[in-house]
């Protein structure tokens, strides 16, 4: 009786994580439109860099969705996946400042701002949704991290948009970049670091 209880309580757990998520993934993919969109016409690499965190973030919940309910091995092997797929924007956002500066383009400041502030309340709106299941499994909590690392992104295009606006150069607009690809390779090594403890941890139990 206590075994099937336990069971329906997690389904009706399952289910109501699922809601989040597609909630989740919908806003992030709305806003990849809005902001790739916003960051091609401004010129701003920091722009564009987190319209592609969207992008991934939006992949991210996708995959979440797919393994939700399947056993323990499936949903860390989702997290090394969403892990690696993080490093890769890391590493994406690195080359594109490099091209960036090498071109010494000037972004617009006022269009940064703008968009910076409806990705910052987006994701404001998703970390709400998110906070319950934080400390969850290494797939729950690396949908968590990418979601605080997100909020954080976003102050920082908008302190970029002041330094922009203020300064009349692009630098600030490269400096955020650059601490944007810092913060997800970041990320992306402490999600695949436990994804591969939870992945190792059954075979150590044997």
């Amino acid at each position: 009786m206590g075994v099937h209880c336990c069971a329906g309580e997690e389904a009706v757990r399952d289910r109501a994580y699922g809601r989040v998520l597609l909630a989740a993934l919908a806003i992030n993919a709305g806003m990849f439109v809005v902001e790739i969109g916003a960051g091609l016409a401004a010129g701003s690499v920091a722009l564009q860099a987190d319209a592609l965190d969207f992008l991934g973030d939006a992949g991210n919940y996708a995959i979440s969705l797919a393994v939700l309910g399947s056993a323990p091995v499936l949903r860390a092997r989702a997290a090394l996946l969403k892990g690696l797929t993080m490093g890769g924007f890391g590493l994406w956002v690195i080359l594109a400042t490099g091209w960036s500066m090498a071109n010494d383009v000037v972004p617009a400041a006022p269009v940064m701002g703008i968009v910076g502030m409806l990705a910052l309340l987006a994701n404001l709106s998703v970390l709400a949704l998110l906070y319950a299941w934080r400390q969850g499994d290494a797939n729950m909590r690396s949908v968590w991290i990418c979601s605080r690392n997100d909020v954080l992104g976003n102050l920082a295009v908008l302190a970029a948009a002041a330094g922009v606006f203020g300064t009349g150069t692009g630098w600030p607009d490269l400096a955020v970049a650059a601490v944007m690809a810092a913060l997800a390779l970041s990320g992306a090594w402490r999600i695949v670091g436990e994804a591969r403890r939870e992945l190792v941890a059954p075979l150590a139990a044997r």
